[in-house]
């Protein structure tokens, strides 16, 4: 098996590595200096999130006016029973969302990076299709599909809807690293006498699995972060962000700022994980 790892890669694998800026110091300066500037615009919202969820609100509803430093709001992250439910909910969709369209997703990306059948052309159309199609279409057609089949709105419509957008997601971003995957390293393995399942767990897994952990952390981001889709689904079970909206009307309670940053730092912890996990994974050669 060893064999299938010196296997040579095909002409243009090879990646190339980043150019060095030349040229005068304003120019140098200029492409450093406008990627800090999109790197701030984008985490500003996020800098906005963490630094209120420190800060004082005597009346316990957001205000903006800075009164003062506190850690109160996680010492009672939990003191709102619907919003725990809410984000309860929204976690356990999330990791069954993420965990039912990559079990999905990495067959069906393989069969379409590898194989060439009639229906071939028409499923990448279709993947293509639920990811370009707005959310309030998504959502709507969902929602009458279920009404057609007498299906009741709650917890059990959203898993499905969750799944039906992120399986395209998983597709495509797995499709993308298999399409650099070298072919002759699984003819490699066959000839060494594995079969088809051997030369998946041992050759093609360990390279494309950085890949199915960034198809994941997607996966569950976008379960997570889903306002639209589920609105119409949803029926009387909340998520978190449902229930967020919902509160806009009264008064945003500081816990949700305390449970955002917290979701933000895990994140941050995965996804700085599967850069490591990454960078350990074996190497096509």
């Amino acid at each position: 098996m060893s064999a299938a790892g010196g296997a040579v890669r095909r002409p243009g694998a090879a990646r190339r590595r980043p150019r060095s800026l030349h040229g005068p110091r304003w120019r140098r300066a200029l492409l450093p200096g406008y990627v800090g500037l999109v790197v701030l615009v984008t985490l500003m919202p996020i800098f906005v999130i963490v630094l209120y969820s420190f800060n004082q609100a005597p009346n316990e509803r957001v205000n903006f006016a800075w009164n003062g430093f506190t850690t109160e709001w996680y010492r009672r992250l939990f003191e709102i029973p619907d919003l725990t439910s809410a984000l309860l909910h929204s976690l356990e969709i999330a990791a069954l969302s993420t965990v039912i369209a990559v079990a999905i997703g990495t067959p069906a990306a393989i069969a379409l990076s590898r194989y060439r059948f009639r229906a071939r052309g028409t499923a990448d159309l279709v993947i293509l299709a639920d990811i370009a199609a707005p959310s309030v279409v998504v959502g709507a057609s969902l929602l009458g599909f279920f009404v057609y089949l007498g299906v009741p709105r709650g917890f059990g419509t959203i898993l499905i809807a969750h799944v039906a957008f992120n399986v395209a997601f998983v597709v495509v971003v797995l499709q993308s690293r298999l399409r650099d995957l070298d072919p002759s390293l699984v003819e490699a393995a066959r000839d060494l006498g594995a079969n088809s399942w051997q030369a998946f767990w041992q050759i093609t897994l360990p390279v494309i699995f950085p890949a199915i952990l960034s198809a994941g952390l997607l996966a569950a981001a976008l379960s997570i972060d889903d306002f639209i889709i589920t609105s119409f689904v949803a029926g009387q079970t909340l998520t978190f962000p449902l229930w967020v909206y919902g509160s806009v009307k009264v008064g945003i309670p500081p816990q949700v700022f305390a449970m955002g940053t917290l979701i933000f730092t895990a994140g941050v912890l995965i996804a700085i994980a599967g850069l490591i996990a990454g960078r350990r994974a074996p190497k096509e050669t």
